[in-house]
């Protein structure tokens, strides 16, 4: 009886600390909220889609860029898919990612418990260091790299449009041309080839190709990674089992051997 009441009271100091820490982060989420209610009052309206360019950047970093590295091939900035052409490249270089729940503006060193607080923060006090004055909204280009393939997986059920694939391949067939023109060399001619498989074969509604079928440097890494891990946690167990086996078959062993003696033993003559 003494032992249901301790594990039922050790059940309720749990509850109430569970309930005790959701509540403060609330309540710091409804702090965070509060404060950047107080800073938008200099908010700026800025067209393009942070996350949709934010999706774009990923894409080209996970499926483009190792490629790129491994030719050694310099993009020039006149291509749309250069760094310099994301208008919240220099912003998102400077978010600093401490913790599951903080985040950190490297300009001005806030702390934040979510990305999105984060980005309202850079909107509303660091909008002076966006160059709107040209076109460099990354997000223009999310119908060419599949960003909505990445971003929602359930539109591959969705009912493919015929002009909308079409329109996204001439564009995907544009940054091909002006990023890696085959007059360039070698490298920028294996790198259009490359481009137009990774990217621009998957839009037809066919069904036949999918984005991205070369791959990426990064998630063959982390798969990598990840089996390896996974034997690693495998592996002592194996050794483990076997073991306990290995002694039972011994155990069981030892006891035949000794109920054969008795029974010879006993054995009338």
């Amino acid at each position: 009886m003494g032992r249901a009441k301790a594990i039922t009271l050790i059940i309720l100091i749990q509850f109430i600390l569970l309930h005790v820490t959701k509540s403060q982060q609330g309540f710091e989420e409804s702090l965070a909220a509060r404060t950047l209610k107080q800073e938008s009052h200099d908010t700026h309206e800025v067209h393009c889609s942070r996350e949709r360019s934010r999706a774009a950047w990923q894409i080209i970093d996970d499926y483009l860029m190792p490629f790129v590295e491994e030719e050694g091939y310099q993009i020039s900035a006149d291509c749309r898919l250069h760094p310099d052409n994301d208008l919240f490249r220099d912003q998102e270089r400077h978010k600093i990612h401490l913790d599951v729940n903080e985040w950190r503006c490297g300009y001005c060193k806030k702390s934040f418990r979510a990305e999105r607080f984060l980005d309202q923060h850079f909107d509303n006090r660091h909008y002076n260091l966006l160059n709107v004055n040209q076109s460099k909204c990354l997000a223009d280009l999310c119908g060419a790299l599949h960003c909505d393939f990445v971003i929602n997986s359930n539109l591959l059920k969705a009912k493919c449009n015929p002009a909308a694939a079409t329109r996204n391949r001439h564009l995907c067939e544009s940054l091909a041309n002006s990023c890696f023109p085959i007059s360039q060399g070698p490298s920028a001619r294996r790198l259009h080839e490359l481009f137009l498989r990774q990217f621009c074969d998957a839009h037809t509604c066919s069904g036949k190709a999918k984005p991205f079928p070369r791959g990426g440097k990064k998630q063959t890494n982390l798969l990598y990674m990840a089996t390896s891990i996974l034997l690693m946690m495998l592996l002592p167990l194996f050794y483990l089992l076997y073991y306990l086996y290995q002694r039972d078959m011994k155990q069981e062993t030892q006891v035949l051997r000794r109920v054969s003696q008795v029974g010879r033993k006993a054995k009338p003559s």
